[in-house]
This record gives structure tokens, sequence and C-alpha cells, in this order.
């Protein structure tokens, strides 16, 4: 059970830093089942909508282990980084996923793997898993892709489509670019193959498929262009009256370091159900719980009203007039839905003069200039970035 609030994230943080050395990097493979995840972390719906940031995990993970003995943990903390990075800087690998949906609904083959009814035991396992708790852990998530790309023989952005509308830590970066590593459309040709005799292994037997496809062919796409620059964005709040615009790409607005205070907040939620054919009613209900709590620390921490209201054009234009804004701030949206969304109504915003400005935290302007290339390239920048953000590993490891 995830609880969308701040205080349930650093609970859960605060529970699992003494795991994050040695113990995670021994055990964090093993897939032990829904009643024990106690080898992962399971911050990542925290993370994915920002209610805790990168850098207070980093922060908590590095004052009781080393760098050497986290370096496990501490790198699938820059792995969300590096796909947000890649995915920010080569956009169109978005919209080319958008333009592979909708999803066919009435194909026979697909019906069956969302329904957890194509006889493969753990794929099916993994369906029901996905759909009564929105979490699966990160190896059964690999696997499952694999198997429906290389045995299913479906499409991968129909898979990516399914299992970005039940995860409550869905993430457009994650979701789409680790489906793309394991049809091999991201490190160009490198595949990742489910294999029966791994599965067994990283289960603890409790699965032992057949009929599993014995290779992996490499899907192809023309490949993208040249990583672009990053866009322009603020690094701190504008001066003057301004009002602030919170989505759940960022739900720790008080963090954003923002002087001075906004004159008033809008909390906004997606107009759709998060851009799926199926919405799942747990991720929903996280999401708007998640909102909820941000609207509230957000009225608490700056003594202003915090009101959500839906993300869209009419909407926002009702809501600046009733609050005399004509400038509205947002902490940096990435690829994705709602950045889609902001960038179709900008221009009507401006007619309307209203201004739109997008405030970028230091954590990813450092992070994603790194991510054009492969993940090596970003870690072997990690002790550096750590250091340009003033989080100083343990000088001992403790556990």
């Amino acid at each position: 059970m995830f609880l969308s609030t701040r205080e349930e994230g650093l609970a859960r943080l605060r529970q699992f830093t003494p795991r994050a050395g040695r113990f995670y990097a021994e055990n964090r493979n093993t897939d032990e089942g829904e009643g024990n995840r106690r080898n992962v972390s399971q911050l990542s719906p925290y993370l994915r909508h920002r209610l805790i940031t990168e850098e207070e995990v980093l922060t908590a993970t590095l004052a009781s282990h080393s760098l050497l003995h986290s370096e496990k943990f501490v790198q699938e903390v820059f792995w969300r980084a590096y796909f947000k990075g890649y995915l920010e800087t080569r956009p169109v690998i978005w919209q080319n996923y958008v333009n592979a949906l909708p999803v066919d609904v009435t194909d026979k083959n697909y019906r069956e793997a969302i329904e957890g009814r194509t006889g493969i035991d753990c794929f099916d396992h993994w369906v029901t898993e996905l759909k009564t708790t929105g979490y699966l852990h990160n190896h059964a998530r690999m696997w499952f892709a694999s198997i429906w790309i290389f045995t299913l023989r479906l499409p991968w952005a129909w898979g990516a489509d399914f299992m970005y509308a039940h995860l409550l830590d869905g993430d457009v970066a994650s979701n789409t670019l680790s489906w793309r590593w394991v049809g091999g459309l991201h490190t160009r040709g490198k595949t990742y193959l489910a294999r029966p005799d791994n599965i067994e292994r990283y289960s603890q037997g409790r699965f032992h498929p057949k009929g599993l496809a014995p290779i992996a062919d490499p899907l192809y796409e023309d490949p993208p262009p040249p990583p672009r620059g990053l866009p322009a964005a603020l690094g701190q709040a504008p001066e003057g009256r301004y009002g602030l615009l919170v989505t759940e790409e960022d739900l720790y607005p008080e963090n954003l370091f923002l002087s001075p205070a906004p004159s008033a907040i809008a909390v906004c939620a997606e107009p759709w159900d998060r851009f799926s054919e199926f919405s799942s009613t747990l991720v929903l209900k996280f999401t708007a719980g998640a909102l909820e709590d941000a609207a509230h620390r957000a009225a608490a921490h700056w003594n202003t009203q915090a009101m959500c209201i839906p993300l869209n054009l009419p909407s926002l234009i009702a809501w600046c007039g009733e609050h005399d804004i004509t400038t509205l701030a947002t902490a940096y949206v990435p690829v994705g839905p709602i950045a889609d969304v902001l960038s179709w109504i900008e221009p009507d915003l401006q007619k309307q003069g209203i201004a739109l400005l997008r405030v970028r935290r230091r954590y990813d302007t450092l992070c994603w200039p790194h991510a054009t290339k492969g993940f090596f390239a970003l870690k072997e920048k990690i002790p550096g970035l750590l250091a340009k953000l003033n989080i100083a590993p343990a000088q001992q490891d403790l556990f």
C-alpha cells in the first residue's frame, strides 16, 4: 500500500537507508514477490512525482554509507536523471512513441496479454500484480517487456502504454526508454532476453516459464536526430508578482526556493486518464492524493491560497483573472503529456497577456547535459556531481 504523501515518502526513505549499501547491492535483483520488498527501496512513486527529491535520497544514503558500498543504489538514482536528460534532448523519441498509439484494443493477442491469459506463468502473474498493486520489481519489468516483445511479438509501444497506465511510478522517460532498451532501440542492437533459468533463479523458484523466445533479435527504426540543447529555463522565481502552477511532475514546490513568494497557487491535474487507452484507478487515486498533499503543504508554507484546478486553457485563464496574475511560474516539466499541454496552451496564454516561465532545479541542470549518450558518460561524472550538489559521502561504510 502506497500512501501518496511526502511524509510517507520520507518515512520509506528512513526505513530503507540502512539497507542502501551492501545489502542492496547483493540482493537487489531478486524478486521475492509483493509480500517482501525489503531488498529494494520502493521510493520510485515518490521520486517520480518529486514528493521527495533525488538530492534528499542521495544525502540520506551517503550520510550512512560510503560511495563505494552504496554505489549500486546511487547509480539507480542517477539512472532516473539519465533517462530524463536523454529524452529531454531527444524529444522526437516521445513523439514517435505517441504516433505508435493508440493501441488496437481488438487485437486478440493483445487482449490475452493484458488480461493475463497467455499461459506463461510469470507473465500472467505480473499482469495481475501490476493491476492490483501498481508496482513491479525492476527485474520483473525487464522480463515482462522482453516476453511482450520477443515471445508474444506485440508492439513495444503497446506494452509501454499498458505499463505506464498501471504503474504508480509511471514515468514517461524511464518507462519509454527502458522498453526501448529491452527491444534494442536505445543501445542500438543490444537487447534483453528473458531466460527461463534466470527468471526461476531470481524469483526464488516461484516461476518456471515455458515457451519463451530463445533469441531476441533487435527491433529496428531510423536512429533519432542528434541531441538538442536543453530548453531555456529559470534557475529561480521571477521578479515581482506571479502565480505558481504546480503539476504532478514536481510536488515539492516549497523546495524550489522561490522568492518572493507566489501570490497564489494553482495545483493542476492532467485533463485525461494518464494519456493511456486504459486508466488505473490506483494510479489516478495516488496522483490525486499527491496533488492534494502538495496543495496543503504549499498553502501552509507560503500562507496563501492553493486551489486544485484542471490543466486546461479556460481554467488557467479564469484562475489568473481571479487572482490578477499575468505571470505564471512552474517547476520545469520534462518531455511528456503535461509538457505537451503546456506547449499547446502557452501561445493562447500569451495572447491573454499571461507569461509562462519554467523554473528548473539545479539537480536537473547539472545532470541532464551528461545524458546525451550512454549511461557511462553520466556515471563517470557522479562523484563530481555529488560535490557540486554539496552531498558528501560517509567516510566509512557503517553497514
